[in-house]
């Protein structure tokens, strides 16, 4: 067995959408980054490379890179699980978003990583928390996730 961690936070800025396990949540703010800046599929991929003591997500798919300017997420994370070539047993994701009440999109979320990840949406749990107006993302400002993952590398 094999437990990985994963954070990301980005910026939060009009006219961009905002992605959220490989869907466009309806927001009126989204993240300002190189890719398309999901932070829940970037914190699933770290927590992926780090449990295979493989780096992180800059090491794979820099930003100073152009191939991955807009890029999906979803295209990374495929790439990931390529690389990375374990069974995963389960998926905990913790996102953290001041705004945008995420209550209404969990479930279509959860279907939607244990669909890219081929696993049954039973191993993935996805969480939703505010900063409590506490600092950047408290204010809205920002957007940050938390993830963590058990693999079985037989």
């Amino acid at each position: 067995m094999r437990i990985g961690f994963g954070y990301d936070n980005h910026r939060l800025i009009e006219n961009r959408p905002l992605y959220l396990g490989g869907l466009i949540i309806p927001s009126d703010k989204g993240e300002d980054a190189h890719s398309d800046g999901d932070v829940l599929l970037h914190a699933l991929i770290d927590a992926l490379f780090g449990a295979m003591a493989l780096g992180d997500i800059g090491d794979h798919f820099p930003p100073s890179d152009d191939r991955y300017k807009d890029i999906s997420s979803v295209t990374l994370l495929k790439e990931t699980l390529k690389e990375t070539k374990a069974d995963i047993i389960n998926v905990d994701i913790t996102i953290i978003l001041e705004k945008t009440k995420l209550k209404d999109h969990k479930v279509k979320i959860k279907e939607n990583v244990a669909s890219l990840l081929g696993i049954n949406s039973q191993r993935v749990s996805i969480k939703a928390k505010t900063h409590e107006k506490v600092d950047a993302t408290g204010k809205g400002d920002a957007i940050e996730c938390y993830a963590a993952v058990l693999l079985s590398n037989d």
